[in-house]
Parts: C-alpha cells; structure tokens; sequence
C-alpha cells in the first residue's frame, strides 16, 4: 500500500464527495491543503487543490507548465468540472496516450463504467451531471478513480513537473 505524507493522507481521507461540476471550495482546507501542496511534486497538488474543489488554485498549478503531459491531465479534468467540455477535450489532445488512461481503461468496469476515451467520458459526464441519476453516480465514481490512479501516478514518480 502507497503511503503518503501524513499530512496528505489525513486531507484524501477527508476528500468531500467527488462532484462532476466545479463543487464549492472547502475554504477551512485550504491552509491545510497549502501545506500539503508544498511537499509534493507539482503535478500533485493541482490534483489536491482539485479534489477540495479549488478550481482556480489547480488551474494555476497545472497551466505553469503546458508541456508537462501530467499537469495537462489536470487541466482536462478541471475543464470538465468547470463546466467546458470544448477545453477540457483541446487538454485531453494534449495529454495523449497517458499510461493513467489504461489504467481507467481496465479498472473503471469495476465501479460499473466501460472507459473507452477520455473525450467519451467527458461526454458522459456532460450528460449525467447534475441529474441526480444512476449514470452521474457512476460518473463520480469513474471521476474518483480517476483522481486516485492519477495522484498515485504523479506521486509515485516524483513528478516534479
């Protein structure tokens, strides 16, 4: 099992549910988030700034470095929660063949979803967000897995990027 720093452990274990829209900024996190932000590699904190809903604070983060395929991974996910799927998928051609996109590929059926391409899952989204439906469960489901395959992806790797 991966081990994270205690203090970024605590924040994931405290992770609101995973919202498919930009959600609201858990604004009593954020100190806590700052200080985690600052021990992990770049491409991991705009993913913590993300899970906690801060949209602008990942955004900054992941469009310091746009040649950077991991950060651009967290571009295209802010975009689709924003919502704007048009900039979501230009970041989805961005990123490419990312390895974390296999991986949803053969784990995602175990939360009920057929992961096929990220601009497919953007679709979905779109067409489940916000209907308090079966599908947009299951949306959020796929969307945590996600985060949790990316974040250990980055983390793992020291992507200082």
């Amino acid at each position: 099992m991966r081990e994270f720093p205690t203090a970024v452990a605590e924040l994931i274990a405290a992770a609101p549910p995973t919202d498919l829209g930009p959600g609201t900024p858990a604004v009593e996190r954020s100190t806590q988030i700052r200080t985690a932000v600052a021990s992990l590699p770049a491409a991991c904190g705009a993913g913590l700034w993300l899970l906690f809903d801060f949209l602008d604070e990942s955004h900054a983060i992941s469009q310091a470095d746009e040649s950077c395929p991991n950060r651009n991974f967290w571009h295209a996910i802010m975009h689709r929660r924003e919502p704007d799927a048009w900039n979501s998928k230009y970041w989805w051609r961005r990123v490419g063949a990312h390895p974390v996109l296999a991986q949803l590929a053969e784990q995602a059926p175990a939360v009920g979803y057929k992961y096929t391409t990220p601009f497919d899952f953007v679709d979905f989204c779109e067409k489940s967000r916000g209907a308090g439906s079966a599908d947009e469960q299951t949306a959020q489901r796929v969307q945590r897995l996600e985060w949790d395959l990316l974040f250990a992806w980055c983390f793992d790797r020291g992507a200082r990027k």
